[in-house]
């Protein structure tokens, strides 16, 4: 059965831009980069997304399922092409977001042929890529799938939408990790060089060639498809069940009294709420609807002085978690950077998508989540309430 959602508030139309945004931190703005000519500051439009046919990736997924719960709400039409959901518990299930979809298609992204017939039997109007091999430490244990998932099925999507003449705004999703990491003080920009030394990493950087070579070959025409690509940042959120992870093996090991186990506790990293790159997504689809010359690369993430170290972030959560072991040693797994941080001044100035949501407030939150949930509370309910209280800061920034 269909559940009733909490109302989101009714954004007013675009207007002129009043410019909020910090200074960019250490390193000038990438090229590319364009004043925003609306106003953003607030959640995606639903005048834009009621009734466009959606095509995601990835839909089982822990952001997938919290990003179709968001395009419902908007009023689209999701469709989605995905594995099954890779972890039980999972939030596709426990958050029942089937209920919410136009079509659950389960295919493998190496299956050319169905990806083909779903996509022009769909006929979407925006195309989101998510799926992905998401873990640097399950590339090392499977490398070729990883790069057949990464590479060859964002190649793969890409055919799919040249094929059919529906598709005008696609976001493929890459990571942060897609550049060649010299553990230097600077965020990176999105013109800085692509590398990768784990497989996870080099299949995203590579994913990456793909999609610039398909914008260059086959979509620069004024009615091709617009095309670019979303590097964010570590995403942490109610719902995610994945194993090594930071808060999912927190939250597991605290809820049956064991010590939680933490290797490099002085990683950086530009942690951020699953919410916050969702809502650049959505907000870069809906500029590519209108403009061409936005398309390319774009960074999301906290501002630059925000990243945190590993430590930083599982103590916070082991105080609103309010109890919980932790025992701090070195990696001495695969090899995994040690310092991240993306300049995200493009995607501030560009698109005017600024962060909302603080470490602080981004832990918090993630922490309540899972105790509310382990405490009989209702996924989707839980996931709606958050999307409400950020809709609603970015419409009192509006």
């Amino acid at each position: 059965m269909m559940k009733t959602n909490p109302s989101f508030p009714t954004p007013t139309p675009p207007s002129s831009v009043v410019s909020t945004t910090p200074p960019s931190v250490l390193r000038p703005l990438s090229s590319g980069g364009k004043a925003a000519p609306t106003s953003d500051l607030r959640p995606p439009s639903s005048y834009f997304w009621k009734g466009k046919r959606v095509f995601v990736t990835g839909h089982t997924g822990f952001k997938g399922s919290w990003l179709c719960m968001w395009l419902h709400t908007l009023g689209a039409e999701v469709h989605g092409f995905a594995l099954d959901p890779p972890t039980t518990p999972s939030l596709y299930d426990v958050g029942d977001v089937a209920g919410l979809m136009q079509a659950d298609v389960r295919a493998d992204l190496a299956d050319l042929v169905k990806l083909r017939v779903t996509v022009e039997s769909v006929k979407p109007e925006v195309v989101l890529h998510l799926a992905a091999q998401p873990l640097v430490r399950e590339s090392y244990a499977d490398p070729v799938g990883t790069f057949r998932t990464n590479v060859l099925g964002t190649a793969h999507v890409l055919e799919a939408v040249r094929h059919v003449d529906s598709v005008r705004a696609v976001v493929v999703v890459t990571t942060d990790k897609v550049y060649e990491n010299r553990e230097w003080l600077y965020p990176y920009r999105e013109n800085d060089r692509l590398g990768g030394h784990d497989p996870y990493s080099a299949s995203k950087a590579a994913a990456e060639l793909v999609v610039d070579s398909y914008r260059k070959s086959f979509f620069s025409g004024e009615t091709a498809p617009r095309i670019s690509t979303a590097r964010a940042g570590n995403v942490i959120g109610g719902g995610d069940w994945a194993a090594d992870r930071l808060i999912p093996d927190a939250v597991r090991a605290w809820s049956i009294d064991k010590i939680l186990e933490i290797r490099s506790p002085q990683a950086i990293r530009p942690w951020q709420h699953v919410l916050e790159p969702l809502y650049g997504y959505l907000i870069l689809a809906e500029r590519l609807w209108y403009d061409i010359e936005i398309a390319g690369a774009f960074n999301f993430g906290p501002y630059p002085n925000e990243v945190a170290t590993v430590r930083k972030v599982v103590e916070m959560a082991q105080f609103f978690y309010g109890k919980g072991e932790i025992v701090y040693g070195e990696s001495a797994g695969p090899h995994e950077a040690g310092w991240l941080a993306l300049e995200t001044a493009k995607s501030r100035t560009a698109l005017g998508v600024l962060p909302k949501w603080n470490l602080d407030e981004t832990v918090r939150r993630t922490i309540n989540w899972y105790q509310a949930q382990h405490a009989g509370g209702d996924a989707r309910e839980l996931c709606m309430a958050d999307m409400v209280d950020y809709a609603n800061e970015c419409m009192e920034n509006h």
